[in-house]
C-alpha cells in the first residue's frame, strides 16, 4: 500500500496521479488534511480530482483542532524559530498516526523539481528514512507550473488561491507569511485578517517578526512578490537552508532521488541484495568507483561488477 499525500496544491494533485499510474489505484490510498480556514474551492478541486483519478480522497484531520486559530487560542503560541504549531497540530501529529497504523511500501510527496524543493527532499531523506518517501516530480523533472500546464490540460481548474494570486494553496491566514502576504489577505479576507488581529492582541505575540497586523502599514510589501513556504502534509525538515552534498547529482539525474526495490536485477542476469536507501548512498556490494544508474528497474553499470 503506498499513501499519497494530496494537499489540494496543484503540486501535490499531479505527484498523487503519477503515483497512481505507476501503483494502481488498488494499491494506493489518498489522504487529505481538511482545515476549516481552506478555501472553500477546495472541495471543487477534491470532486475533479477524485473524477481524473477514479479513486476517492480521504479526508483526516485533528480531532482537537479545526483551524490554526483554534491551535493559537489553546498554545498560546503562533510561530518562531521552532516553526508554526498550527502545523504539527494540524498535519504532523495527524499523519505520524496515520503512518503507525497503515503497513505502507512508500509515501508520496508533491517536491517540486526545484533546487529548493530537491534540497528539501534530500534533506527529507535523510531526516525520516522510514517514511520510504517517494517524489514523483522530481524523478520527471516537473515543476510548479509545468503541473498547473498539465492540470488544465486534462481539464482540471487550478484552485481558486493560485487564481488569486498565491503561490501555494495553503490556509487562508497562515502564520508563515509576510508583510506583502498579510496585506493581501488584507484584501482578499478582510475577516480572517481581522481575527488573526484579534488573535495576537489576545497573546501578546505577532505573526510577522517586530509588527503586529493592527500597526502593519497597508503599503508594506505589496510592490514585492507574494512569496510563501508550501504548507503541505510536512513541513519541519532541518537545515533546508544548506545545500545538501547530493543536490547536484538529483539536479542532473533527477531519478537518482528515489528508493529503489530491495532486491534489483543486473543486465546478464545476476542479481544482488540493497538496502532500501537513495542510490547515492550505496556502498557495498557496489564499489564506490562504479558508475551506477537504476531507471524503471534496470541497472547499468559501468566498470566492474558488484562484489
Amino acid at each position: 500500500m503506498y499513501i499519497g499525500w494530496w494537499s489540494a496544491g496543484v503540486t501535490s494533485a499531479v505527484a498523487c496521479k503519477f503515483l497512481i499510474e505507476t501503483y494502481g489505484a488498488d494499491n494506493v490510498r489518498l489522504i487529505y488534511f481538511k482545515i476549516g480556514t481552506a478555501h472553500e474551492d477546495n472541495d471543487r478541486f477534491k470532486r475533479e480530482c477524485e473524477q481524473w483519478y477514479g479513486k476517492e480522497i480521504e479526508v483526516a484531520g485533528s480531532p482537537k483542532y479545526k483551524d490554526q486559530f483554534d491551535v493559537i487560542e489553546d498554545v498560546r503560541w503562533i510561530n518562531g524559530p521552532g516553526g508554526a504549531r498550527c502545523t504539527t497540530e494540524l498535519k504532523k501529529n495527524v499523519r505520524l498516526k496515520i503512518e503507525r497504523e497503515t503497513d505502507y511500501d512508500g509515501q508520496c510527496f508533491g517536491f517540486e523539481y526545484t533546487l529548493k524543493e530537491i534540497n528539501r527532499a534530500l534533506r527529507f531523506q535523510d531526516q525520516y528514512p522510514d517514511a520510504l518517501a517517494i517524489f514523483p516530480l522530481i524523478e520527471r523533472g516537473m515543476d510548479k507550473p509545468a503541473c498547473l500546464h498539465y492540470l488544465e490540460s486534462n481539464g482540471i481548474k487550478r484552485p481558486a488561491m493560485y487564481s488569486l494570486g498565491y503561490p501555494n494553496n495553503n490556509c487562508k491566514g497562515c502564520v508563515k507569511g509576510g508583510m506583502g502576504y498579510w496585506n493581501k489577505i488584507r484584501v482578499d479576507f478582510p475577516d480572517i485578517f481581522q481575527q488573526m488581529v484579534d488573535a495576537e492582541e489576545d497573546i501578546g505575540a505577532s505573526c510577522i517578526n517586530g509588527v503586529y497586523l493592527k500597526d502593519l502599514d497597508p503599503e508594506r510589501g505589496r510592490d514585492l512578490e507574494v512569496i510563501m513556504p508550501d504548507c503541505g502534509s510536512f513541513c519541519e525538515i532541518k537545515f533546508t537552508d544548506v545545500p545538501h552534498p547530493l543536490i547536484n547529482d538529483v539536479v542532473n539525474i533527477p531519478f537518482l532521488v528515489r528508493n529503489p526495490n530491495p532486491w534489483l536485477t543486473l543486465p546478464d542476469g545476476e542479481s544482488f541484495q540493497i538496502q532500501r536507501a537513495m542510490i547515492p548512498y550505496l556502498g557495498s556490494p557496489i564499489e564506490s568507483n562504479i558508475d551506477l544508474v537504476i531507471y524503471d528497474g534496470s541497472v547499468i553499470l559501468t566498470g566492474e561488477k558488484p562484489l
